[in-house]
């Protein structure tokens, strides 16, 4: 449902009427799928004859629907398609924030991806963030997953090498287990940590053709890699990402901050709620969110579970799991 929602709503009917039936089409989506997501998310009823929209249902919520249509009707005249995934966005954007533009937030396109998909933010927060990285050296992008926080990164990664703003994209990760654990693996060191960075390989691969990146990786133009081989190192005209940011220590968090070299970016990303470190060990994304907070140049970002972009069942799940924690009926042991 909506984000809110009046105390009492009176029954409305109104009536849309736009001037091309082909973006008419669009809007509606295949078999009216645009439409079905638009009733479900709202409560209301809409109905399609010609160029005409008849939306019923609570006064507040057809106001808010008539907007959603408006808006895209808008985006599809720039040309701009229109997805089921799109509607759901723009319910979230403008229950919100009904000042909002979708324009401004959909058609900034971040980069293209070998299979030519268009790389958007799809929520305020993420506008905010990737404008946060083209603004700043140093972005903290903090919240849940499935927020599009490390993706968005490192697509703009990608997109600032490909245009030659940096020499090299450098990807990191902590591995929580680098201790005992890890000694019982097989294989040297990298093949050991491996298997804790192969997200960051699945995000990348999934914006460049698995040659490219393979290419790229062993010419150490993009380099993924546990926090840990950063150590000892300056990164100049680099962007560097540092994901699952709440399982660095407070040592690793201090040493990676300070490997930052001239013209160079860094994002460091995490979610707060999710540390793994052992019991007794401060998470470097905690402090470093008490101790770096009000300088000038560095930028917090903060996602909430309105940010989740992935499937519509994980924003679900997280209010779920959320709401029986604040009851106290989760264990956590």
């Amino acid at each position: 449902m909506t984000n809110k929602t009046p105390p009492e709503d009176t029954e409305k009917l109104e009536k849309i009427t736009f001037a091309d039936h082909e973006l008419v089409r669009g809007l509606c989506g295949e078999q009216n799928a645009h439409l079905h997501v638009l009733e479900k998310k709202m409560g209301i009823s809409v109905h399609v004859r010609g160029n005409d929209l008849t939306i019923q249902g609570g006064d507040w919520e057809v106001d808010l629907a008539k907007k959603v249509l408006m808006q895209l009707y808008e985006l599809l005249k720039a040309q701009s398609p229109i997805y089921p995934n799109d509607v759901d966005y723009a319910v979230r954007i403008l229950s919100g924030d009904p000042s909002a533009n979708l324009k401004t937030i959909f058609k900034d396109e971040v980069y293209i991806s070998s299979t030519k998909k268009v790389i958007t933010p799809k929520t305020i927060n993420q506008k905010m963030y990737i404008d946060s990285i083209r603004k700043f050296d140093i972005v903290f992008g903090i919240g849940p997953a499935g927020t599009g926080k490390t993706y968005l990164a490192m697509a703009m990664a990608i997109s600032a090498l490909i245009h030659k703003e940096v020499n090299r994209v450098v990807l990191a990760r902590p591995a929580v287990e680098a201790g005992e654990h890890l000694g019982f693996l097989p294989g040297d060191l990298y093949e050991k940590v491996n298997p804790y960075l192969r997200p960051l390989y699945d995000a990348l691969h999934d914006m460049m053709d698995f040659k490219s990146a393979t290419r790229l990786i062993q010419q150490g133009v993009i380099e993924v890699a546990p926090i840990a081989f950063m150590r000892g190192r300056t990164l100049n005209d680099s962007f560097v990402i540092l994901d699952e940011a709440q399982n660095a220590t407070s040592e690793q968090m201090k040493m990676f901050l300070t490997r930052l070299g001239f013209s160079s970016k860094s994002v460091i990303t995490g979610d707060i709620t999710q540390t793994d470190l052992p019991n007794g060990k401060i998470s470097g994304l905690i402090e470093a969110i008490q101790i770096l907070d009000g300088i000038k140049g560095i930028q917090f970002v903060y996602f909430s579970r309105e940010d989740v972009i992935r499937h519509p069942l994980v924003q679900e799940i997280i209010e779920a799991y959320e709401n029986m924690e604040k009851k106290g009926h989760l264990s956590r042991e």
